[in-house]
């Protein structure tokens, strides 16, 4: 009856990982539940919850482009046209773009994206409720999918164990299969719910501010002007810049200057 023991180890496998991943999706979906009702999202914000920071760089270097207070070159170079900022976000964009006013569009959104206007925004949006606390907080729940997957696969090689096994028995193989079916379709069957349901918290924003995210998303698709179109590079990201010229210049934008 050493397959028993096999099957009992399977069960554990599949339950701890299983109960990990259920508890790490509860306190996911707990941050801010109640939270961000009647609450109307900045660009800003908006770029923040669906990208990070560096989406909150992205965006005010677009915004700024349009408005033609900032040149973006297809050659990866920013020159700044208008150095008076409107707001924080800008006046780090000039201020990384430094003295002469030109400089590549690579340092100038890793500099923007990692100053204190943004980090000051993040924390604003965690007291809100609508930003996921920390990255140890958002790595969690796919550190759970992880190991429901690693369970997965443990409970079907301990079946394969069992099976193959010359030890006698009386209970028929198929039979055998049958109870490590049970916890491998636990397994399973945790993976699916996890990822129709978890799947849209794991980076930045909470589900009060996801929820939020697509109010404005569907704000961004029922429009056509400019405010609609710096939404929709918000919540999606330097693809949904209109312009080949504009989205050229971001093309640039992780390669290394040359010497």
């Amino acid at each position: 009856m050493f397959w028993v023991l096999l099957l009992l180890l399977a069960w554990a496998v599949a339950g701890t990982a299983c109960t990990r991943l259920c508890l790490a999706a509860v306190r996911t979906a707990a941050t801010g539940t109640d939270t961000g009702r009647g609450h109307d999202l900045t660009l800003y914000e908006a770029a923040f919850l669906s990208g990070g920071p560096a989406r909150v760089a992205d965006l005010t270097l677009v915004s700024m482009a349009r408005e033609q207070r900032l040149l973006l070159a297809h050659t990866g170079w920013a020159t700044v046209v208008d150095p008076r900022a409107r707001d924080e976000m800008e006046r780090s964009v000039i201020g990384a773009i430094g003295p002469e006013g030109q400089s590549r569009i690579a340092p100038v959104r890793s500099a923007a994206a990692g100053a204190d206007a943004v980090r000051s925004l993040g924390e604003g949006l965690v007291r809100a409720g609508l930003a996921v606390p920390d990255v140890a907080a958002r790595t969690t729940v796919a550190s759970g999918v992880r190991q429901v997957r690693a369970a997965a696969l443990a409970v079907f090689g301990l079946g394969a164990v069992a099976l193959v096994l010359p030890a006698p028995t009386e209970m028929p193989r198929d039979l055998v299969a049958m109870w490590f079916a049970l916890p491998l379709t636990l397994t399973l069957s945790c993976l699916a719910i996890a990822r129709v349901e978890v799947h849209p918290y794991a980076r930045w924003a909470s589900p009060a501010g996801q929820r939020l995210l697509g109010v404005l998303h569907r704000r961004a698709n029922r429009a056509a002007d400019d405010h609609s179109m710096l939404a929709s590079v918000a919540v999606r990201g330097i693809r949904a810049i209109g312009e080949p010229e504009l989205r050229a210049a971001f093309a640039h934008r992780d390669q290394l200057p040359r010497e």
